[in-house]
């Protein structure tokens, strides 16, 4: 009889534009697509990582950005079990509005895990800076802060470490396959 995976339902927020499908995308398949197209309600995409305590699979809801495409979100966060808010570190803005989908999420999900991803780390000559760290009020409920670029492929693996070491134990790592 095999073991069942542990498998949890991660809810991937933030305002549009930041990454976060091409964040997924680099995940699933190691592409990158430089082309924007704003997800339109919500994509679902199962990850699988192997760690040093067994697989563990996060079904990602790809959530949509876009205030216009929001009637529905809270439907997308019922049950879910963690998330990643992810800001672009070019923009102020989406950096400001994390504070509105963490407090969405605590609203409907209380005392989820959640990391807070700053991405576009590659580009240089930002508002942000490269070095840019959020405050630590904007850190604050937040398992990790994570800077992160979908288009290099730099620290893209963070963030789910950190939910990883959340629900399997400080000691776990990802190992490769």
């Amino acid at each position: 009889m095999s073991k069942k995976i542990p498998t949890y339902k991660l809810l991937l927020v933030g305002d549009g534009a930041v990454g976060k499908t091409a964040f997924v995308k680099r995940h699933r398949t190691g592409e990158y697509d430089a082309h924007y197209n704003a997800t339109m309600g919500v994509e679902v995409h199962p990850l699988k990582f192997h760690t040093t305590k067994g697989p563990i699979i996060f079904n990602v809801w790809d959530c949509a950005g876009q205030e216009k495409f929001g009637g529905l979100r809270d439907g997308y966060f019922i049950q879910g079990q963690c998330a990643i808010v992810m800001f672009d570190c070019q923009s102020l803005l989406t950096l400001m509005n994390t504070q509105n989908w963490q407090r969405d999420i605590l609203r409907l999900i209380e005392d989820a895990p959640m990391v807070l991803v700053g991405n576009k780390q590659d580009l240089s000559g930002n508002i942000l800076k490269n070095t840019y760290v959020p405050t630590r009020s904007q850190r604050q409920g937040y398992l990790e802060y994570c800077p992160v670029s979908a288009k290099t492929n730099g620290g893209y693996e963070k963030p789910f470490l950190a939910l990883i070491k959340h629900f399997l134990g400080k000691d776990t790592e990802i190992v490769k396959k």
